[in-house]
């Protein structure tokens, strides 16, 4: 019999920071041509933003996010680096964390399973640990990743 084994990320929130980067991505991408218009995808996405600034939430689900909003999101997704992986590797040394990105042995192993908000969200936390190498001492590998 098989073992179903499952990747223990919390729910895929996508948070109001996203939500506003995709916001002034498609503000740029789009532009008002009389300065009150707003194309759909920034229409999606406000909506989305208002409602979580007026329910004092910091993130949207990621599964009951609507549509048209969720669509431009991917878009200015697409647009963000994949990975956090600087190519210095310690979980394969047998760290839980990998000293180089942050990320889990876990989330290492399983990162094309995981939803572009199961990512973003790993983006996040190891973002706001700040203690992983990709943040320190291999600061400039890091960019070299982002500009490849």
């Amino acid at each position: 019999m098989m073992e179903c084994r499952t990747l223990k990320i919390p729910m895929a929130g996508l948070h109001i920071t996203d939500i506003e980067a995709a916001i002034n991505f498609w503000r740029a991408r789009k532009p008002s041509p009389d300065g009150v218009t707003l194309c759909a995808e920034l229409r999606a996405l406000a909506e989305v933003y208002a409602l979580l600034v007026y329910f004092k939430e910091d993130e949207a689900d990621e599964r009951s996010f609507p549509p048209q909003a969720l669509a431009a999101w991917t878009v200015w997704y697409g647009t963000t680096p994949d990975t956090p992986c600087i190519a210095i590797c310690s979980t394969s040394q047998g760290d839980e964390m990998c000293k180089g990105c942050g990320r889990t042995f876990e989330e290492v192993q399983r990162w094309t399973e995981l939803s572009p908000g199961e990512k973003r969200h790993t983006w996040r936390r190891i973002t706001q640990e700040d203690s992983a190498w990709r943040f320190n001492r291999y600061a400039e590998r890091a960019a070299e990743g982002r500009s490849a």
